[in-house]
């Protein structure tokens, strides 16, 4: 099976992103043989992959990269790049290749600390691979500092480098950067392509594969979660029963307590077993004895462990509230499309009772301002206000209509 067959709903990128890697390979030819490299190449050493959330950035740049270090005999024979079976396809697709470094924000940012070690290995040829690919998940939260150190590595790469970035959009990118990228902007899959893929690749049955695909409009990540998971399906129940439970202010602070509860115990839960594992991990790296004491002089690594672990507990709460409104979001816009009679299809079918009766007692306008109250919190979150001051704002706002 192709590294391509996972991209659902991207087949123009995928016929790009083939040539490219075909190009890919004519050039390491060429370096080797000590020719002339093809004068007309799809390839480049830095790419900016774009498009909303649940599009697949992530796993159309791995797939990429993994085409990029496939080692396949059949690409002598005209194969495509990206056989999928092969060591160099395999590493990088599951994240364990040498040459292919991904750099994810573990807190709000990625930190020009966090990219300091990459950046200083993206100048430097490949170990074993064809080329050394370093895959930026979250290219939007790079701070200014991270941003900065990204530039000049892009500005002036080694000659098989190649940078991977991933962000919502290409306004999320400093000018400077992406003017350095070519741009693969990705659409949302359809409802009925992630069904499908969820009934081929995860074996769910077409029933539950088609709410799931419906319920997420085209979130393949979160589609897939919903199809599989009993514990997120009731997560997302329990979301989609607060509109009406805010119908008076202690309703409304009170569903507020109890979304930014459950986003911190998921966050917790999370958490508790990675951080305990890498912890372990580090001082037995240290050399601490089981149960010891860790060396004179190596405190301070743990402490900077732990500052990354709390960052990313910070994140998980954040990326576990803005699910709950994305959800929220959702239910508002079918609770509109009722009202306008709309012939867009409902998403949240399992909630028709919730979503006609407060179709009836609102009006359009009303519908349109607890919208942007959703919109409202999601950027408080993103300037850092406290979570359960900014949830509180939006269920009074929910409230009010």
């Amino acid at each position: 099976m192709s590294v391509w067959d996972d991209l659902v709903g991207q087949e123009k990128v995928s016929e790009h992103l083939t040539a490219a890697a075909r190009d890919a390979d004519a050039l390491v030819t060429a370096a080797a043989a000590d020719t002339p490299p093809p004068e007309a190449s799809k390839m480049t050493h830095a790419w900016l992959f774009t498009g909303p959330p649940g599009a697949g950035r992530t796993q159309v740049a791995r797939a990429f990269a993994a085409a990029l270090q496939c080692v396949s005999p059949d690409r002598a024979l005209g194969g495509v790049p990206g056989c999928g079976f092969c060591d160099g396809c395999h590493t990088a697709l599951i994240g364990t290749h040498a040459d292919v470094t991904t750099i994810a924000a573990v807190g709000t940012q990625i930190l020009a600390r966090d990219m300091r070690d990459t950046v200083r290995k993206s100048f430097t040829s490949p170990a074993n691979g064809r080329w050394q690919v370093i895959l930026v998940e979250d290219a939007e939260r790079l701070n200014e500092q991270s941003a900065n150190a990204v530039l000049k590595a892009v500005e002036e790469p080694a000659p098989r480098t190649v940078w991977l970035l991933c962000a919502p959009s290409i306004e999320d990118v400093l000018p400077t950067i992406r003017s350095r990228c070519r741009h693969l902007n990705l659409r949302t899959p359809s409802v009925e392509a992630v069904a499908d893929m969820l009934v081929r690749r995860e074996g769910v049955e077409p029933e539950v594969a088609a709410a799931a695909a419906r319920a997420t409009q085209g979130h393949i990540g979160r589609a897939r979660r919903l199809a599989t998971d009993p514990a997120a399906r009731e997560r997302r129940a329990a979301v989609l029963k607060l509109p009406l439970r805010v119908e008076d202010v202690g309703g409304a602070l009170k569903a507020a307590q109890q979304l930014v509860d459950a986003a911190t115990e998921d966050a917790k839960q999370l958490a508790e077993e990675t951080d305990a594992r890498e912890t372990e991990e580090l001082k037995a790296a240290l050399g601490a004895a089981q149960g010891g004491r860790l060396p004179r002089g190596t405190a301070g690594v743990v402490k900077d462990l732990e500052d990354m672990q709390k960052r990313r507990r910070t994140r998980t709460q954040r990326d576990s509230l803005d699910l709950a409104l994305s959800e929220l979001t959702g239910f508002y816009r079918d609770v509109l499309a009722l009202q306008l009679g709309s012939r867009v299809a409902i998403a949240n079918t399992d909630a028709e009772d919730a979503l006609e009766r407060l179709a009836r007692g609102s009006s359009p306008e009303a519908t349109l301002r607890r919208i942007e109250a959703i919109a409202a919190c999601r950027d408080a979150l993103d300037r850092n206000v406290a979570p359960l001051l900014a949830v509180e704002a939006m269920t009074m706002a929910l409230r009010a209509g």
